[in-house]
């Protein structure tokens, strides 16, 4: 279990269906000072970096594979969407954030 105090929260949306996912079920997302992604895949929220630590790509841009991880527009590097963790070996990992569902909505936490 995460340590709540270790994180600062922000209010992302009321509901999921208020994202408004698109085609490739990512979005992006404009919390406080920060840009960053929101992935659905099998009924689980994720978020992270806006930005391919590669390249620098649009996450955005690119799509959430059969395996649940988020694949780069630019080069096809896939990461993690639970870890962030690259899963096509070339080394570089996507920061993530954690996400909580609570009765007046969606809230992404930022390291304090």
């Amino acid at each position: 279990m995460m340590d709540s105090k270790l994180y600062q929260w922000h209010f992302v949306a009321e509901n999921e269906a208020s994202l408004g996912f698109g085609k490739y079920d990512m979005v992006q997302a404009e919390i406080g000072e920060k840009t960053i992604c929101i992935a659905r895949f099998k009924d689980q929220l994720f978020a992270f970096q806006s930005k391919c630590p590669h390249a620098g790509a649009k996450m955005v841009m690119g799509y959430i594979d059969a395996q649940g991880n988020a694949v780069c527009p630019l080069h096809r590097f896939k990461f993690s969407l639970k870890n962030g963790y690259n899963v096509t070996g070339e080394g570089y990992n996507m920061r993530t954030y954690p996400l909580e569902l609570r009765p007046d909505g969606i809230y992404v936490g930022f390291r304090q």
